[in-house]
């Protein structure tokens, strides 16, 4: 139920045996080098990733580059920027400069990208080496990572299972060992799921927080990326480096620079005396529709967790979201009805995949039957089917209302709460095949992560247990609008007290 072994240079500071805040210091102090730690990650890509299949395609002139003018700088004594040198795998539907993105769909494979997303920029700027691009469900849809045109991705805690999804191969990246750090999208759990089955710490940034700009869009209402990271430093760390305003992104918000402390994080210590914590009774487990949807296992970790909250000092208070029960169908009206408008543009005439065909319109039928995988076609349909004359209103429209209902009961609930809590996942990985042949099932699989999305808010997953078989169980905590700091702080007390660092 491991990933495979390998073996690395005993004398060398690798990423498998420390965190990614402990190796920016490595390599600002001289402990190790950036090129060191890009070797290792190849190493180990090239040992496990034929197993697990997180990567689509690597990047290594790119890394080399990078991390060597990152070794240039701390040789000449330059103080480094946050997380400087320290090599990150970037899910593939983030567009860099002369590599491939494919969003693991046939239509855009040997696309080759001409411009950086703003998110890939700032890695650069701040000296993150970008080792390679990780496979996804086709087009961020999905939750196992069992629709990729390219191949599944296996969990490296058991090989047999799925890693989540949609930002599988970034998860499995992260949890093999192969980098401290990824990037992934976020548009229904897509972060958050992955990391709670792949016992990482997931984060999904409040929307707009983190620019969209150069990341292919599934529903551009909903889209966020996001950090997967080992540890809570570092995935805020990472938060740190990549949010704030961008003018590229129309959906950029002005007051998204974020100033967090990531030294005191990192400290630890702290503990959480005077904060107000809703149990979301509609996923508290116990009663309600919930009981029947949640693993008996995720119910003990997640009241084990709620122990350990309230063993640090926090205030433990049940609270309703009625609108939470009908997360699922507002999802999959809005999420399909963009992905539909937003998937129009591959259509074999600008770029990727174009069928042979007599004539035009034959052409884009051949195209789109040829390049699109099925999971993509059954949400296109749905999409333009809510879209269509007659239905929009009945369904877009309701959906709508329903998600101006729902941010409003968050605003409402946060008035008297700090921080909201739940599982993150129903249930621990589970076996592929298991649920491909039923979709709503593979649906509610994001039941507890949704609701973040449609209302815009952040959250993140931390490791709160294990069930019976080893497979990890992740704790969802979500705060209000720009409420991260805050998040970080609870999350790190948490991984503190439960010693969930892996």
């Amino acid at each position: 139920m491991s990933a495979p072994a390998t073996t690395v240079a005993p004398n060398r500071v690798v990423q498998q045996q420390a965190s990614a805040w402990e190796l920016a210091q490595a390599i600002q102090n001289g402990q190790t080098t950036s090129l060191e730690l890009v070797e290792d990650a190849y190493e180990r890509i090239a040992t496990m990733d034929g197993t697990i299949g997180a990567f689509l395609s690597l990047t290594k002139e790119k890394a080399i580059e990078t991390a060597s003018q990152v070794d240039a700088d701390a040789k000449a004594g330059k103080p480094l920027k946050l997380l400087a040198g320290v090599p990150i795998a970037l899910k593939d539907n983030m567009n860099m400069t002369g590599t491939k993105t494919t969003c693991a769909s046939k239509i855009l494979k040997g696309y080759v990208s001409p411009y950086n997303a703003t998110v890939v920029e700032k890695l650069v700027a701040n000296g993150l080496p970008v080792v390679g691009k990780t496979n996804l469900d086709e087009f961020a849809m999905g939750s196992s990572n069992e629709n990729s045109a390219y191949g599944l991705v296996k969990n490296p805690v058991d090989i047999e299972r799925v890693p989540g999804g949609s930002s599988g191969g970034s998860a499995a990246a992260v949890a093999a060992g192969m980098v401290s750090l990824s990037l992934g999208s976020d548009t229904g759990g897509s972060i958050r799921q992955p990391a709670s089955l792949c016992g990482l710490v997931g984060v999904k940034p409040t929307y707009g927080s983190v620019s969209r700009f150069g990341l292919v869009a599934f529903a551009s209402s909903l889209d966020q990326i996001g950090p997967f990271a080992r540890t809570v430093t570092d995935a805020a760390a990472l938060y740190q480096v990549i949010a704030g305003h961008d003018e590229r992104d129309a959906t950029s918000r002005a007051d998204a620079t974020p100033t967090l402390d990531i030294a005191a994080l990192a400290a630890g210590g702290e503990d959480l005396k005077g904060l107000r914590v809703g149990v979301l009774q509609e996923l508290d487990g116990i009663s309600g529709d919930s009981k029947k949807a949640l693993q008996p296992e995720t119910i003990e970790a997640f009241h084990k967790g709620l122990d350990t909250l309230k063993a640090l000092g926090a205030t433990l208070t049940t609270v309703s979201l009625p609108s939470t029960q009908y997360s699922v169908p507002i999802y999959y009206i809005l999420a399909t009805a963009e992905a539909s408008s937003n998937l129009g543009r591959y259509d074999g005439v600008r770029y990727g995949h174009r069928a042979d065909a007599a004539n035009l319109h034959p052409m884009y039928r051949a195209t789109r039957a040829e390049g699109f995988g099925p999971e993509v076609k059954r949400r296109i349909l749905l999409g333009t089917f809510c879209l269509s004359a007659g239905y929009y209103d009945a369904f877009y429209g309701k959906a709508q209302q329903a998600r101006r209902l729902m941010t409003r009961e968050f605003a409402e609930t946060f008035a008297k709460v700090d921080v909201l809590v739940c599982p993150t996942s129903p249930c621990t990985a589970f076996k592929f095949g298991e649920k491909s042949s039923d979709p709503l099932a593979m649906y509610l699989s994001d039941i507890a992560t949704i609701p973040a999305n449609i209302a815009g808010v952040p959250a993140i997953s931390v490791p709160c247990g294990v069930d019976a078989l080893g497979l990890p169980i992740g704790l969802q905590i979500t705060g209000p609008h720009l409420s991260e700091a805050q998040l970080f702080h609870v999350a790190r007390a948490f991984e503190a007290a439960t010693a969930s660092r892996a």
